[in-house]
């Protein structure tokens, strides 16, 4: 979710949970949709992402000059701050996991990896005890994680909670 993000449910409208009206999408018309996304640990990840390319730049730039021994190259000090970029990007793709939920099924992106599954694949939506994510309890004792609905997210995780959950009770009653 990005900042400025609202609840619909009927007409009422809430600042800050995780529901939205479904613009498209493949929804049906008045359907609730749930998405979510993690806010601190994207926040998190972007700025440690950002302070280690400057750490990075900042090594490789100073590294040239150093009378420790070595000797560094312009390809050393292009190889640091690809390094730092990596690094990085790394740190920041932990702020792309998304969750998106309507009366169809629920998509899942964790980092690198979305899945879609049907309401009737999943047996409850669960947020254990101690838990940082949310999970999806599916069959034979497995399940999936929801990296989008962590607990650092506090009220927004507990919305997002609900609102699947809501989502579940509702595909079962169909």
């Amino acid at each position: 979710m990005t900042t400025g993000d609202q609840m619909t449910t009927g007409d009422q409208m809430t600042t800050g949970d995780q529901m939205t009206r479904d613009s498209g999408n493949g929804a049906r018309d008045g359907d609730d949709v749930v998405v979510a996304r993690p806010r601190r640990t994207a926040w998190m990840g972007g700025v440690l992402g950002v302070a280690l390319l400057a750490v990075f730049t900042v090594v490789a730039v100073l590294l040239r000059g150093s009378d420790s021994g070595a000797i560094f190259h312009l390809s050393d000090q292009i190889a640091m701050v690809f390094v730092g970029l990596l690094l990085g990007l790394a740190c920041a793709s932990f702020g792309t996991p998304k969750v998106r939920a309507d009366s169809r099924g629920i998509d899942v992106r964790n980092v690198g990896i979305t899945r879609h599954f049907d309401w009737d694949e999943v047996l409850s939506v669960s947020f254990p005890d101690g838990a940082s994510f949310a999970r999806l309890e599916l069959p034979d004792d497995e399940y999936y994680p929801l990296l989008a609905v962590q607990a650092v997210d506090r009220h927004r995780a507990v919305e997002a909670v609900r609102g699947l959950r809501r989502l579940h009770r509702r595909a079962g009653q169909d």
